[in-house]
């Protein structure tokens, strides 16, 4: 029984020290005011807290405005581009007839006026079977 009670003492009084320097003892702050260094004390200390987040919370804002602002630039810019690409251009001006001689004329107006009596053969059959009563 002595033996188990030294041995016991023993891996107590050796495993102590390990213990202490993996699990090391927590401090606690000494009593007093926790802003005891700072000049003007805790009212002081709060008031500079609010007044560096507000400034923060500006410089955040500022910087999400300019972001905005930038991106209402971009966004105009890319409408103007998609705008000016959907434009069409003018189609080209058809080059000027050349004059023809007054018989070559006559001849262009007599196929003219047989391609459009040929034209309107065909549309009439076509016309007139939209025509049928039912």
């Amino acid at each position: 029984m002595r033996m188990l009670l030294t041995l016991t003492a023993l891996a107590a009084a050796t495993t102590t020290p390990v213990l202490a320097q993996i699990y090391p003892t927590q401090t606690y702050p000494a009593p007093g005011r926790p802003y005891g260094a700072y000049p003007g004390g805790m009212p002081a200390a709060i008031a500079d807290q609010h007044r560096y987040e507000n400034d923060r919370l500006r410089a955040q804002s500022q910087s999400n405005a300019d972001q905005a602002r930038q991106q209402q630039i971009e966004t105009q810019l890319r409408l103007r581009a998609i705008e000016t690409a959907r434009e069409t251009a003018a189609p080209p001006a058809l080059p000027p007839r050349p004059l023809y001689s007054p018989e070559q004329e006559r001849a262009l107006r007599q196929s003219a006026s047989e391609r459009r009596r040929q034209t309107a053969q065909g549309v009439s059959q076509i016309d007139a079977w939209l025509d049928r009563s039912p």
